[in-house]
């Protein structure tokens, strides 16, 4: 959890396996939801290729592998909205928007 941390504060990417897939993530929170860490992120990168198009998914951290913040900076997404229903009162971190 203390790489997540750090990649939403200094807003640097996060590279990982997940879904026996390699991926690069912009990390915008991590929140609980059924007692289980959560973290919404636009993918950058699976497998290599960028995404058709820019959306934000929602990772489970227990099945995010070999975490690593990577030098790679990001902006927060317009499509991020911290203040949504579902993150109420269940965020631990998010990032500055």
């Amino acid at each position: 959890m203390p790489v997540v941390f750090e990649a939403i504060v200094k807003q640097q990417a996060l590279a990982a396996t997940y879904n026996r897939g390699d991926v690069t993530l912009a990390p915008h929170i991590v929140y609980t939801k059924h007692g289980e860490f959560y973290l919404d992120a636009v993918t950058l990168e699976r497998d290599g290729k960028p995404p058709r198009e820019p959306k934000i998914g929602a990772f489970k951290i227990v099945g995010l592998g070999g975490m690593r913040v990577t030098p790679r900076r990001f902006t927060p997404s317009e499509l991020f909205n911290p203040k949504e229903e579902r993150y109420e009162g269940v965020t631990l971190l998010a990032v500055d928007c």
